[in-house]
């Protein structure tokens, strides 16, 4: 079993949300594939299914995000998966909108979700996917690192962010069949390909 858990926070309010990007993803990848039945255990709703010829359990942690890592780590125990049977999809405002990276293993880089998670497994070593939702900035004006993930996408950014969720579907199905090296190769994407790299450890992230 793979286990692929979309990190957010629970409550109408954080519906559609920045910070939230991780829940979107793991809807529309069981919308994909026409997964339902959704139950509540390890602290999570939770749906359980076949993608491809994987069985996979898709995870939304109904903690809040600097406690996600409670519901990982008692399904993990639970599954007795291993650390490379993970996939944690988050929120990254060091990527424009549009943009994906998939990483092996690595910091967490600031996100309170990411280092919550990573006392599950006991290692930074784990797949995850950071999905850009870009800098805290709007017209040419930095705004609240944290009014700005619990806000919700603009109007003019719904056309992006839906291309950037199937982009994300692709990317989880070729990990799922064919691994994490593939997967990197074939889906990290950066709308600006001559943009400065980040350092995952040199930049701040999201709240909780």
């Amino acid at each position: 079993m793979k286990l692929i858990v979309g990190l957010g926070n629970p409550g109408r309010e954080y519906v559609a949300t920045r910070h939230n990007v991780g829940f979107m993803v793991v809807d529309r990848l069981a919308t994909r594939h026409s997964l339902s039945g959704a139950k509540t255990k390890f602290h999570a709703g939770v749906l359980e299914g076949m993608i491809g010829n994987e069985r996979v359990m898709l995870m939304q942690p109904t903690t809040f995000m600097n406690r996600s890592g409670l519901a990982v780590g008692e399904a993990a125990r639970f599954h007795k998966l291993e650390p490379s049977e993970l996939m944690i999809v988050v929120d990254d405002i060091a990527l424009p909108l549009g943009a994906i990276r998939l990483r092996a293993g690595g910091s967490a880089g600031g996100h309170n979700g990411l280092s919550d998670v990573q006392r599950a497994p006991g290692t930074r070593d784990y797949p995850r996917m950071r999905v850009g939702v870009g800098a805290p900035v709007i017209n040419g004006h930095r705004i609240n690192q944290a009014d700005y993930v619990l806000a919700k996408f603009r109007d003019e950014e719904q056309g992006e962010l839906d291309r950037v969720i199937e982009k994300c579907c692709d990317a989880l199905e070729t990990w799922l069949s064919r691994g994490i090296d593939i997967a990197m190769t074939n889906h990290n994407v950066r709308p600006e390909a001559d943009e400065e790299k980040t350092n995952d450890a040199d930049n701040p992230r999201n709240p909780e």
